[in-house]
């Protein structure tokens, strides 16, 4: 069976290891493994900076041991997704593992963001002033474009994936 990481901010909900246990559930019913980063116990003990390193290591080796990641990349703590878990969708990338990504939304970052549109010269600006990239896509390019982007959840971003992949 192929082994999917499970990546996303899944890992902060207050259900994370009934969620987790869920998503592993989902993986099975398509016919893959699911490594989900909260599997595994850290010794105890660690001072804090420590217990980050560990966490660091062993979900990095888990991205390693996998054969593709499914990615959470909904928005996290803001309008972007959680940054570790943008981190991960590189590292599997860079490792040339293929990334599946689901979104509960199909607007482009420029429906989603913008809220004026500076004159001179024309441009999407957010509510800070920064320029939003208007590319028609519903994440940051450098996310959409390393990724096979699904809208909907886990469970369908899954189905897509054991397509791609059984072909």
């Amino acid at each position: 069976m192929k082994r999917i990481y499970l990546a996303g901010f899944d890992v902060f909900r207050a259900d994370s290891l009934a969620h987790g246990e869920w998503l592993k559930l989902q993986c099975q019913s398509h016919g893959f493994t699911g490594l989900y980063p909260l599997d595994s116990q850290a010794p105890a003990g660690l001072p804090a900076r420590a217990l980050a390193q560990w966490i660091y290591e062993a979900n990095t080796a888990l991205i390693r041991a996998s054969d593709a990641v499914l990615a959470n990349l909904n928005a996290f703590r803001g309008a972007e997704p959680d940054s570790g878990t943008a981190f991960e969708v590189g590292y599997a990338v860079a490792l040339g593992k293929p990334v599946w990504a689901y979104v509960d939304h199909a607007d482009t970052l420029v429906q989603r963001l913008a809220v004026a549109q500076a004159d001179d010269p024309p441009r999407h600006v957010d509510a800070q002033g920064h320029t939003v990239e208007d590319f028609g896509l519903n994440l940051n390019l450098m996310l959409a474009c390393s990724a096979t982007v699904v809208v909907g959840d886990a469970a369908q971003c899954l189905g897509r994936m054991a397509q791609a992949l059984r072909d």
